[in-house]
């Protein structure tokens, strides 16, 4: 290893295009070539051991192997490291120091998700895998009324779990989300609103358009329709984006690119409408506001669509502290809400707009916030899976600890399904996981 570059880049990261539709991105020999290089240097550094279990893994089999390097190791077992990713990209944004510009060009995310593409196009895949990332379709059928009742029933029956984890490999301790047949989309009219015309300022157009997502849509319509009387609380005009299908996080975790292009290729003409209207777009769900924040647009650089998109694209609470900046955000709360404990998701995290989440809420008179940034393990589908779920507690445990020793009122997390894998690590206490959107409707009294 070059002295020199020990001590990494001191620039903000560069994050390149992803050229997945060169002939070379689907090469193996090519893939092994940079696995095997960027697994070197992994190894000679070693700054990441606890981020994930990718890096344990990665570290265990060098350690392991014959020659205590990464030539010791078998290629085949290269995938194991990659089985263990989740994309969360915290070893990019966080950790690494040998990210671009860094002449080393290490970005361990989006190599594992070339291997992951590669995985996928050569049929590696389980039928589990492509029937849990098929989100619209399982909450298309979990939602018809009868459908969700029994689905529900089904997923908190010992018997019915088990029977689930000997078949399809969904571990029977992991946490299922619920299915709503009343949908966000379905209430929508339903919910009060002031009708009034959101003011636009330098930052923000006043007027907001919320791509619901699949997940806020069947499983957490409660907590979306939080975010909406807030939002028209605060005098913003909000309105549905009109149709949509899933994000494609899922799919992208999955290395099913031709998928994501297939669902980009519907979401973004109904987003592009209102951008060209001159309104902005919010999400609920953080892995959501990633993926047209930062994946789409490194997958899709030159969809001009696309980029124009990911500008107006907001995280719900940075939307919110802008407003408040613009000295546009309603200050008068009824209700404190004393101790909070605040788990920062990765997706969040990640996208460098910083702990807004936590300052929108620390606005609420007697209200303190603990912050706790850490991975909770659970991204989607890693947790629920029968090999991963128990190491995917592992990670969560330290998330748990400051909850459980910390005394709160509260617990919350930008991330649902992060929520809900905390409240599973934390069944023997009364407290439940909540949505900071609830949170901030009960401090308005709305």
């Amino acid at each position: 290893m070059n002295e020199t570059n020990r001590e990494g880049s001191l620039e903000a990261p560069t994050r390149h295009p992803i050229d997945w539709k060169a002939g070379e991105f689907y090469e193996e020999s090519s893939l092994f070539t940079e696995l095997e290089r960027v697994y070197d240097i992994c190894h000679g550094c070693r700054r990441c051991v606890m981020l994930c279990h990718a890096f344990p893994t990665l570290f265990d089999l060098v350690d392991e192997s014959d020659t205590m390097e990464v030539d010791g190791v078998k290629k085949e077992d290269y995938w194991q490291v990659v089985n263990h990713c989740y994309l969360c990209d915290l070893c990019y944004m966080t950790k690494c120091p040998y990210v671009p510009p860094h002449e080393w060009n290490v970005d361990f995310p989006h190599l594992m998700l070339r291997a992951k593409a590669q995985k996928f196009k050569n049929g590696n895949v389980a039928l589990r895998d492509k029937v849990l990332t098929s989100t619209d379709a399982v909450g298309s059928i979990a939602g018809i009324p009868v459908v969700a009742q029994t689905v529900n029933a089904a997923n908190s029956t010992t018997p019915v779990r088990k029977l689930l984890d000997k078949t399809l490999g969904i571990h029977a301790d992991a946490s299922l989300p619920n299915f709503y047949s009343n949908s966000l989309r379905k209430r929508f009219n339903k919910i009060e609103t002031n009708d009034v015309q959101g003011e636009a300022t330098d930052k923000t157009k006043g007027k907001v358009a919320l791509f619901v997502t699949c997940y806020g849509n069947r499983n957490e319509p409660d907590n979306v329709e939080d975010l909406i009387t807030v939002l028209r609380y605060n005098d913003l005009e909000v309105e549905l984006v009109e149709q949509e299908k899933c994000c494609g996080m899922p799919k992208l975790e999955l290395g099913d690119l031709e998928t994501v292009e297939e669902l980009k290729e519907f979401n973004i003409p109904q987003l592009i409408k209102f951008v060209n209207k001159g309104w902005d777009i919010v999400a609920p769900v953080p892995s959501c506001v990633l993926m047209f924040k930062q994946e789409i647009p490194l997958l899709f650089p030159d969809d001009e669509d696309v980029q124009k998109v990911k500008q107006a694209f907001f995280d719900p609470f940075e939307y919110l502290m802008l407003r408040h900046k613009e000295q546009k955000l309603k200050n008068e709360f009824k209700n404190s809400l004393g101790k909070v404990a605040y788990h920062v998701p990765c997706h969040q995290r990640v996208q460098n707009i910083g702990l807004k989440t936590k300052e929108v809420l620390q606005l609420i008179p007697d209200t303190e916030i603990t912050v706790i940034e850490r991975c909770s393990g659970h991204d989607g589908t890693y947790a629920v899976k029968s090999e991963f779920h128990e190491i995917s507690m592992k990670i969560c445990r330290p998330v748990t600890n400051k909850i459980k020793q910390a005394e709160i009122d509260h617990y919350i997390s930008d991330c649902p399904m992060a929520g809900q894998q905390i409240a599973n690590g934390m069944k023997d206490n009364e407290m439940q996981a909540e949505s900071p959107f609830s949170l901030l409707r009960q401090a308005y009294g709305i």
